[in-house]
């Protein structure tokens, strides 16, 4: 079986494990939210990887943190996926023609509005990537074992406007992969887990 075969077999696993649904825990259904797609990019190599960026020091949002690449659904974009390819080309250079879509993973609301949904897809190892300088500092790759891996998943909490908000965050190295980009790789690891 592909990479790309059991990734799917997961995503369509009919059993749903416990998942983070927001940075907030439970999201209001009435909740108003702004569409956004990111793409969790993985490597097909023997040990797969994992495509993440670190946005500039220099962003009004979420500066110098890790994220994967994506932004807003705008009215041109088809759906989520296409939204994440065309997204994940401006901001990375990667060429759409290259990912191999997976499918859609668990949706993740952010506590700044965002209702994301992560596009997954499968890629060639050793892409040249040319990361967008207005928005990405750095373009890395992650052994996908070791995000996905319960014991590097550690769960931790901060006051944000005077509430307690737990999140987690994920140390590979120097790099700190934390808020919804750690929280949608906890839900895969738990999709990937049940459907093993």
């Amino acid at each position: 079986m592909s990479l790309a075969e059991r990734l799917r077999a997961a995503l369509d696993h009919p059993h749903l494990p416990e998942l983070l649904p927001g940075d907030m825990g439970d999201v209001p259904a009435d909740m108003r939210h702004t569409p956004a797609a990111v793409l969790v990019a993985v490597t097909d190599r023997a040990e797969p990887g994992l495509i993440l960026t670190q946005r500039t020091d220099t962003l009004r949002r979420h500066a110098g943190q890790i994220a994967f690449p994506g932004g807003r659904i705008d009215p041109g974009d088809a759906d989520a996926a296409a939204a994440a390819l065309r997204e994940a080309e401006e901001e990375i250079a990667l060429p759409r023609h290259a990912v191999a879509v997976v499918g859609a993973a668990d949706p993740y609301v952010t506590v700044t509005g965002f209702a994301i949904t992560p596009i997954v897809g499968v890629i060639p190892p050793d892409l040249p990537y040319r990361p967008n300088e207005a928005e990405v500092a750095d373009v890395f790759e992650v052994p996908l074992a070791f995000v996905l891996d319960t014991v590097n998943q550690v769960r931790a909490s901060a006051e944000w406007q005077g509430r307690t908000r737990h999140y987690y965050e994920i140390r590979w190295g120097e790099r700190r992969i934390w808020g919804a980009t750690a929280a949608m790789l906890v839900n895969l690891s738990r999709r990937l887990r049940w459907a093993a």
